[in-house]
C-alpha cells in the first residue's frame, strides 16, 4: 500500500487524510495517508524517517512550506516562483516539490464560485509560505494589480520582489491599509485567527458590496476574517474548504496520474465543517 502524509506544525485536525481517502476510493487506488507533526528544525529528519518507512509523498502546511522548498532536490516552476512547497513526491532517491495552493485557490474561485479574476484589484493579506503559493497564480489569472500587506513589512517587500511584476504587485505596510481604497478581491493568508478569533480588525473602506473576501483557512481559524467580511457587507465571503479540496486534487494527480472529481468531496466537507 502506498504511503503518504500531511506534515505541519499541528495537523491533528487536518482534513487531508479524509480528502485523500475519498479520492482513493473514487479512483480505486490503495493508499495510507497519515498525519505527521514536525517543526522546521526537525522536518529534514522527519522526512528521512518517513522515506525509510516507505513514504512516497506528502502535503505540507504551516510552518513548513518554505523549509520544504529548501529540502527539495528539484521543484516545479510554480514552486520556484513561490519559493514554497506544499506537495512533495519522492523521485529517484530525492524529493521533488510542487505548489498546488495557487491553482487550487483559482480553480475554487473561478469554477466553483464563478468569479472572473481578470482585471481585478486584489488585496493579499500576509506574505508567508501560503501567500507565496497563491500570489503567482492570482497574477497568472489576470488580476490588474495586487497589493501585498504584511505585519512584517520586509516579508511583503521580499514577496513582491520575488514575483518580479513591479507594475502589478506592490507591497504596503499594515498601518497603510486605511489608505489603499476599495478592492474587488481580498484574500487573507494570515493565521491571526489561530490565536484570537476576534483579532482581525480591518478598515471597512477596503470592501464594497461588490467585493469577494476569501480566507484560505477554514473552520474556527477563518471566523475572525469572515466575520469582518460579513460586517463589511461584501458580496461573497468564502472560506478555504474549496481551495483545500482543489489543491489536494492537484497533489493527488501529481502522485497517481489521475485527477479525481472534487465536487462530491467538497459537498461532504461542507456539511461537516
Amino acid at each position: 500500500m502506498q504511503k503518504f502524509a500531511i506534515f505541519g506544525g499541528s495537523v491533528a485536525h487536518s482534513r487531508s487524510p479524509q480528502i485523500h481517502a475519498a479520492f482513493a476510493k473514487q479512483t480505486g487506488i490503495e493508499l495510507d495517508y497519515v498525519r505527521i507533526d514536525a517543526t522546521p528544525e526537525t522536518f529534514a529528519q522527519t522526512l528521512q524517517e518517513f522515506v525509510a518507512d516507505g513514504g512516497l509523498g506528502g502535503n505540507v502546511t504551516i510552518p513548513l512550506k518554505e523549509t520544504a522548498f529548501a529540502l527539495c532536490a528539484t521543484t516545479s516552476g510554480r514552486a520556484q516562483y513561490a519559493g514554497a512547497v506544499n506537495t512533495l513526491a519522492w523521485r529517484d532517491g530525492a524529493w521533488f516539490g510542487d505548489n498546488t495552493d495557487g491553482i487550487g485557490l483559482v480553480r475554487d474561485l473561478t469554477e466553483r464560485h464563478g468569479l472572473d479574476l481578470r482585471d481585478r484589484r486584489v488585496l493579499l493579506l500576509g506574505a508567508g509560505g501560503a501567500a507565496r503559493g497563491v500570489a503567482p497564480a492570482l497574477l497568472d489569472a489576470g488580476v490588474a494589480e495586487m497589493f501585498v500587506v504584511n505585519r512584517t513589512p520586509e516579508r511583503a517587500d521580499a514577496l513582491c520582489d520575488l514575483l518580479g511584476e513591479p507594475a502589478r504587485a506592490h507591497s504596503r505596510y499594515w498601518e497603510q491599509l486605511g489608505e489603499l481604497g476599495e478592492f474587488d478581491l481580498i484574500v487573507n493568508t494570515t493565521a491571526i485567527g489561530r490565536s484570537d478569533t476576534h483579532a482581525m480588525q480591518l478598515p471597512f473602506s477596503l470592501a464594497t458590496n461588490r467585493t469577494a473576501a476569501v480566507d484560505i483557512n477554514y473552520g474556527d481559524v477563518a471566523i475572525a476574517f469572515l466575520s469582518w467580511a460579513r460586517a463589511a457587507d461584501v458580496r461573497d465571503a468564502i472560506d478555504g474548504v474549496g481551495m483545500l479540496v482543489e489543491q489536494a486534487a492537484e497533489s493527488f494527480q501529481l502522485w497517481h496520474g489521475v485527477r479525481p472529481d472534487t465536487d462530491a468531496v467538497h459537498a461532504q466537507l461542507r456539511k461537516e465543517i
